[in-house]
């Protein structure tokens, strides 16, 4: 149900017009929430105002480049301007390139890391700059599993993702520090069913594909808007491979390294070649012209929903039910040795 404009928030979400952006404006919209939506491919952010506006939403389109931090500034205050203070600041925008690292150019690397990490910063610099002052606000960082583990032919994206935590944690300590009401969390993502794999470069053999298990983008917009509105826990983890992932590698990081090694380049493959004419958004948006929403090719694989997401916004039911099983189990077994 959407809410009226004296209630709903003011959210920036930048890589609105496709994949897991686009499904977060929708998530937000569908509350009543009113959205810039920050990208550069004109179909896209036309596509994602329309869905915002089909479920009672307003929406406002800024074509900008988040590795253009003037750029990142003139958003946030069109957004300001427009809708008013800002409540809620999501990071999604990111570039990559499918290859082995040797493979990937000192600039195509550069424009990764300008992209997918610099632009979260940019972002957040242009948000803190207007809701430092006014003490209160909330900066949701859409991270990855990645953010820990890397893997092979995904070199440029990893050290992103891993530059992203580092930066959260100390950006977060220092929110602590000083007392302010702002709020920076982050939120740890599986490998879903965008666009992605249809139009991140790729020098690979055969076509890209995520990682099984393969989720929908919606569970990933669902749990950030979960973090926007919960955002004293640091990060959130979503999916199961998420979970199992991260642990497997603060327990035995060195065999996953072998593992990785033996599975990581043909798990990212399907056995379809690849085209010589996929677009690739690298420098340019592939969806200027073209809308490509927020799923890949993935649906029929994909799940919707997460035991482990379900169970991480539950936790503490989890926990009390667990004690009040154990108790009961112990109390059970102290009549059966008693009698």
């Amino acid at each position: 149900m959407s809410g009226s404009r004296s209630s709903s928030r003011v959210v920036v979400v930048t890589g609105a017009s496709g994949g897991v952006g686009r499904a977060v404006v929708r998530a937000f919209a569908a509350r009543g929430d009113r959205l810039a939506l920050i990208a550069r491919g004109g179909a896209g952010l036309a596509g994602a105002v329309r869905d915002a506006e089909e479920l009672g939403a307003k929406a406002l389109a800024i074509e900008a480049d988040v590795a253009d931090p003037e750029a990142v500034e003139a958003a946030a205050q069109r957004a300001e301007d427009e809708f008013g203070p800002l409540d809620v600041w999501v990071n999604v925008a990111f570039t990559s390139v499918f290859a082995p690292f040797t493979e990937i150019d000192p600039e195509e690397f550069r424009r990764v890391t300008e992209v997918s990490y610099l632009g979260y910063v940019y972002g957040t610099h242009a948000a803190l700059r207007r809701m430092l002052p006014r003490d209160r606000g909330t900066l949701v960082h859409a991270g990855s599993a990645l953010a820990y583990r890397g893997i092979p032919l995904q070199s440029a994206y990893c050290g992103a993702k891993h530059a992203i935590q580092g930066w959260h944690e100390a950006l977060r300590c220092e929110l602590l520090a000083s007392g302010t009401r702002v709020r920076t969390t982050m939120v740890q993502l599986p490998a879903l069913d965008t666009p992605q794999f249809d139009w991140v470069l790729s020098r690979l053999p055969r076509r890209a594909q995520p990682v099984p298990p393969i989720y929908q983008p919606e569970l990933a917009a669902r749990a950030i808007v979960y973090a926007a509105d919960h955002p004293r826990r640091r990060e959130f983890w979503v999916g199961g491979s998420t979970a199992a992932t991260l642990m497997a590698n603060a327990v035995a990081p060195g065999l996953l390294d072998r593992y990785l090694a033996r599975t990581g380049f043909d798990s990212q493959q399907t056995d379809t070649p690849r085209g010589a004419d996929e677009p690739a958004n690298l420098w340019e948006p592939a969806d200027t012209r073209q809308d490509f929403g927020a799923h890949g090719r993935f649906d029929a694989s994909a799940h919707p929903r997460s035991f482990q997401w379900w169970a991480t916004r539950h936790r503490g039911a989890l926990a009390a039910a667990t004690l009040c099983g154990a108790g009961a189990a112990a109390f059970a077994w102290a009549r059966r040795a008693g009698g």
